[in-house]
C-alpha cells in the first residue's frame, strides 16, 4: 500500500494533484487507514502516469476523465483521443492566426506612431493608440 506522498513521488505528481484527481473521479477513491490516511495500490500508478502524460499533451481533466471512463467501460478510447487532439490543434492554429493578426496590427501602429512623431504631430494622450484602427 502506498501513501499519497509515496504514490505522488512514484508518478512525478504532487500529493495535492493526486487528491485532486481523486476528487474529480479520475482515479478510484483509495482505501483509508484507521487514522484516515489514504492508501493506494500499485494499480493506481499507471493511471496517474497516464493522467500526467495526457495533461502534458494539453488535455483537460474533463477530457482525461472522458478517456478513462471510455476505457473503464471496455471501449477503446484512441479514436476519441484523436478527435480531442485534432480539436486542440485547430484551437492552436486559431490562436496562432489571432496572434499573427495582432502582431501585424502592432507593427502597423508602431510604424504610424513613428511617422506621426517624425511629422511633429501632437496627440491628446498617445498617438500610437489614438491612430490605431481596431478590426471588428
Amino acid at each position: 500500500m502506498l501513501t499519497v506522498g509515496r504514490i505522488a513521488a512514484r508518478t512525478g505528481l504532487s500529493p495535492k494533484a493526486v487528491r485532486l484527481y481523486e476528487s474529480n473521479g479520475l482515479i478510484d477513491p483509495p482505501e483509508r487507514t484507521a487514522a484516515g490516511y489514504r492508501t493506494y495500490t500499485d494499480e493506481a500508478v499507471p493511471v496517474l502516469r497516464f493522467i500526467r502524460q495526457a495533461q502534458a499533451l494539453g488535455l483537460s481533466l474533463k477530457e482525461i476523465k472522458e478517456i478513462l471512463d471510455l476505457q473503464r467501460r471496455g471501449e477503446q478510447p484512441c479514436a476519441h483521443v484523436t478527435d480531442l487532439l485534432d480539436q486542440h490543434l485547430a484551437d492552436i492554429d486559431r490562436r496562432i492566426a489571432d496572434l499573427q493578426a495582432l502582431r501585424t496590427t502592432l507593427q502597423h501602429a508602431r510604424a504610424q506612431a513613428e511617422e506621426a512623431a517624425d511629422r511633429g504631430e501632437n496627440a491628446l494622450v498617445c498617438h500610437i493608440i489614438e491612430n490605431t484602427r481596431s478590426e471588428p
